[in-house]
Order: C-alpha cells, then structure tokens, then sequence
C-alpha cells in the first residue's frame, strides 16, 4: 500500500502537471492574440512581419526571464543540473513552450522555415516538454533557453532592416557582427560548458542528456551557417573598398593630369 508520503508527493507532482499545462495553454493564447493585435495593427505589412514582431516579442521577454532565473534565483545550472524544478523555472518554461508551439505552427501553415529550423523547433519542444513532465532538469533547460534565444532579437531586427531597405548600412553591419560574436560566444562557447556539466552529472537523466546532444549538435550545424556567412560577407565588404580605393587612386591621377 502507498504510504501517506508518497501520496502527498504524487498528488504535488499531479498539481504540478496541471498547473504548468494551464500555464501552457495561457501562454500559447497569449502569443497567438499578440499576433492577431499585430495583424490588425500592421495589417498592409503582411503575416511574416507580424509573425516576426511576436517571435522579438518572445525574445525578448524570454531573454529577460530566463537571465534572472539563472543569474538570481538560481539555482546555477552548471553546478545544479538535473535538480527539481522551481515554480519560476517552470513558469518560464511554459511560457517559452506556448510561443514554441505557436511558432510552429505558424511556419507549418505558411511554410516560410526549412526543415533545419522545424528540428530546431521541434527538439527545443521535446526539450522543455520533457523538463515539464518529468520536474527536473528545468535548471539547465533554462540556461539552454537563454542561450538560444539571446541572439534571436538580433536576428529578427536583421530581418526588418532589409524589409525597411536599411540593412547596408552601418547599422545592419553592426548587428551581423554582434550576432555573430554573441552566437561563437554564448551559444557555441558557454554552451560546450554546459553541455559537458550536463553530459558530467550524475543527476541529469540519460533522455535529457540526448537532448542535450542533439541540441549541442544543431547549435555547430548553424555556427557553420553563420560562419560561411561571415566570411562570404567579409568578401564582399573587402571587394567594395578595394574598388573604392582604387576608384579614388584614380580620380587623384585624373585630377593631377588635368
């Protein structure tokens, strides 16, 4: 027979579950009616821009709740992973999930995404799911999130400078930099530490650490991306001074000889 301790136990873990698939659901609505207010604000722009207002939105907002509940509440996932979930981290988790599936199905419906961010899509609901359900590893799935998202909002302002026609510029290439910089650093850099505290601790679950490896796997996939387009953009730039430079040599021989 089930001793008092273990009923009160599984009847939190069930409160639990419930309550984090509320808070799922109220985020996923949430995201969803931003979207309508943006399509009926921004109606001539179009859904893609609207879409990409919500998915800054998230970034944003999710950057900011993750890097608290790393940096000040804690616990530090480095040193804590695999250890039970807190109401925060989990808060913070289904509030990343309910964008997650909006997300999702958005791209489903207007196939605008490749099958490289449908897996990142799909592994980041796996991951956060499996944090949920089985109310641990929260800690290191939230470090995972910030990390993830900290370039999103740099991605997305990429995005609407070339719709607005000011992505050459000084600007756009200020922001490819920092994206770039912030994704070898944090992502790809902090993120093989975290990766290996994961894979080291006797706490984290062998699922999680799959998931770990699959997520570590798909961050070098896009590092790669982005590396063949720092240097195709470096090219560029390289080509266009060099031009330049050449072009005044030459307006200086003109001005000399006349």
């Amino acid at each position: 027979m089930k001793t008092t301790n273990q009923i009160q136990t599984g009847s939190i873990v069930s409160s639990q579950d419930a309550m984090a698939v509320l808070e799922v659901t109220c985020s996923l609505i949430g995201w969803l009616c931003l979207y309508l207010l943006f399509c009926c604000t921004f109606a001539e722009r179009g859904p893609e821009w609207n879409c990409r207002l919500v998915t800054l939105s998230h970034g944003v907002v999710i950057v900011l709740l993750t890097a608290y509940v790393v940096f000040i509440d804690g616990p530090w996932p480095f040193t804590h992973a695999g250890t039970e979930n807190t109401e925060l981290q989990i808060l913070t988790l289904s509030v990343c999930l309910g964008y997650f599936f909006f997300d999702i199905g958005w791209c489903v419906c207007y196939g605008t995404e490749g099958p490289l961010m449908l897996a990142h899509h799909a592994a980041s609901i796996l991951g956060i799911l499996l944090a949920l359900l089985m109310g641990v590893s929260a800690c290191e799935t939230c470090g995972v999130v910030f990390g993830s998202e900290i370039t999103n909002p740099l991605l997305q302002t990429r995005w609407f400078l070339r719709r607005l026609g000011l992505y050459d510029s000084l600007l756009g290439d200020a922001v490819d930099l920092l994206f770039i910089l912030l994704f070898a650093t944090v992502r790809v850099g902090v993120g093989t530490v975290m990766f290996y505290c994961e894979l080291t601790s006797p706490r984290t679950s062998l699922v999680m650490k799959l998931g770990g490896v699959a997520m570590y796997a798909l961050a070098w996939v896009f590092m790669v991306d982005i590396a063949r387009f720092g240097y195709k953009k470096s090219r560029v730039k390289y080509k266009r001074w060099n031009e330049n430079h050449k072009l005044k040599e030459i307006h200086k021989v003109d001005g000399h000889s006349d």
